[in-house]
């Protein structure tokens, strides 16, 4: 006779989204800015990032820097130096939610809006897609270091 395994409900885990990237910091700030995250405070007994930063060895200066959603419910953002440029395009993207339940026009003009905002914080817009039978408007964006996202 077969033996039954018993049916477990897998728990919601926390995770991370890791970039990698040439300028941790200048990054994570602009994703920040795009998703209303929060740059850690820096480390105790330093002021600032760049007097933590200064007290490092130069080849650890700037390795890293983080970003969280100050209301606990989003992912942790991890942003580390890699020697490495961008060389193809990523296999995983972020979609930023920003005209869920809205359709036609009124999706358009909030997706458009949200596009003027993040390129004048850098992003890039690489291409409009409008509205067909299967599918409501997108957007798809690359941020300041090029790597591609979508606002959706």
């Amino acid at each position: 006779m077969p033996s039954v395994m018993p049916s477990v409900k897998p728990s919601v885990k926390k995770f991370q989204v890791t970039f990698d990237c040439a300028d941790p910091e200048r990054v994570a700030r602009f994703w920040c800015e795009v998703l209303g995250y929060v740059a850690p405070q820096p480390p105790e007994g330093f002021a600032t990032w760049d007097a933590y930063n200064l007290s490092l060895p130069p080849e650890k200066r700037g390795a890293c820097f983080v970003a969280s959603d100050p209301t606990g419910e989003g992912p942790r953002m991890y942003f580390q130096r890699v020697p490495e440029g961008k060389t193809a395009k990523n296999r995983v993207h972020l979609d930023v939610r920003v005209g869920t339940g809205l359709v036609g026009e009124e999706r358009l003009a909030v997706l458009k809006a949200e596009r003027d905002r993040l390129v004048a914080l850098g992003a890039v817009c690489e291409r409009v897609l409008l509205a067909d039978d299967e599918n409501e408007s997108c957007i798809g964006m690359l941020d300041i270091e090029g790597n591609e996202f979508c606002l959706d």
